[in-house]
């Protein structure tokens, strides 16, 4: 399967998806403090968004299963309100697994805490986890080091793992200093380097290479996509970056409009470097657990009867609260 290599799909998973009726991962609801990681509540009980579930990132597992590596964000001591001030909350990097990709299971544990991190008492975000290509079996998990409220930089970080559930943070900074970098994604190329495409805060998604296997990374020029259309009014950030086997990627993205409406979008490649996008959103809000915002994805190819399926995964807001802040959870759609 073109999964094997870290987001290789056989095919492009192309642009039209259907919505899948349940969540792939709910918050806690209000009134739970400190709430287990491998915890479920009743889909009825009061939820508010002090808690979110965000940012998935799915990985094909040796034995046929899949790993979900997300983001939960909790209020931090002291500010109470939790995802619905976003500045002000705290969060951490749990896991699920699935046989199929349609049913998740809850992990125990803490895969990666805001203190572990480097980001103090604020916010890891972001896990994009890929095997090293020496198959030694080890895991590369990178993420968005958020230190402070959001008018501070992040910079994007890694932490090592032997068997993807114990993580220990890499010294240094992948990304960081000239920018505010957020949402990686990592791509083996033909030859022999490593593609990394990731926000850049106030201009557009960039790219950059590595040489070493992906520790060290070097800006490459310009914008790979700038923020141009209605849809990118606000930002563009969160690169979906799929390599094909034919040839050429497929890239899924978010755009945010305004503060308070985010979309899928879409484009494709022939060389990785010049993108030209979709017209149309990929996903847009309109659902019961999207009816504001669809943003940060991400793509797994799956087996199917001749071609393989998709799933794709996205963070869903409901835009039930105040200013239509709302709840965020994880959502799942299948490609058509």
């Amino acid at each position: 399967m073109a999964g094997a290599i870290p987001h290789g799909v056989t095919r492009d998973p192309g642009t039209i998806w259907s919505k899948d009726t349940a969540v792939a991962i709910d918050v806690p609801p209000d009134g739970i403090v400190d709430p287990l990681p491998e915890a479920r509540w009743p889909v009825e009980d009061t939820r508010t968004g002090i808690y979110g579930v965000v940012t998935p990132n799915v990985v094909a597992l040796a034995d046929g299963t899949y790993r979900m590596y997300y983001t939960q964000i909790l209020p931090r001591e002291g500010f109470s309100a939790g995802s619905n001030d976003y500045d002000n909350s705290t969060t951490r990097i749990l896991s699920a697994v699935s046989p199929d990709a349609l049913v998740w299971t809850l992990e125990q544990g803490v895969r990666l805490s805001a203190a572990q991190g480097g980001a103090g008492n604020f916010r890891v975000v972001s896990p994009e986890v890929v095997p090293f290509s020496d198959g030694s079996g080890r895991w590369r998990m990178y993420y968005e080091c958020c230190p402070g409220p959001q008018a501070e930089a992040s910079s994007l970080r890694s932490a090592l793992s032997e068997d993807g559930l114990r993580w220990t943070m890499e010294p240094g900074v992948r990304m960081g200093g000239d920018g505010s970098y957020n949402s990686p994604r990592l791509i083996f190329l033909a030859d022999g380097r490593c593609r990394l495409y990731c926000g850049d805060r106030g201009r557009g998604i960039v790219s950059a290479l590595s040489e070493d296997g992906g520790f060290t990374f070097a800006l490459e020029p310009g914008l790979r996509i700038a923020q141009e259309s209605p849809y990118e009014a606000l930002t563009v950030f969160a690169p979906e970056v799929l390599p094909l086997a034919g040839g050429g990627y497929r890239m899924y993205y978010a755009g945010y409009s305004t503060a308070n409406r985010a979309y899928v979008l879409g484009a494709v490649s022939e060389d990785g470097l010049n993108w030209q996008k979709e017209a149309k959103p990929v996903i847009a809000p309109g659902g019961r657990w999207d009816g504001a915002k669809c943003s940060e994805m991400c793509v797994v190819e799956v087996p199917g009867e001749g071609v393989p399926g998709y799933r794709l995964f996205y963070e869903a807001c409901d835009g039930t609260a105040v200013d239509e802040r709302g709840v965020w959870r994880i959502a799942g759609a299948t490609g058509i």
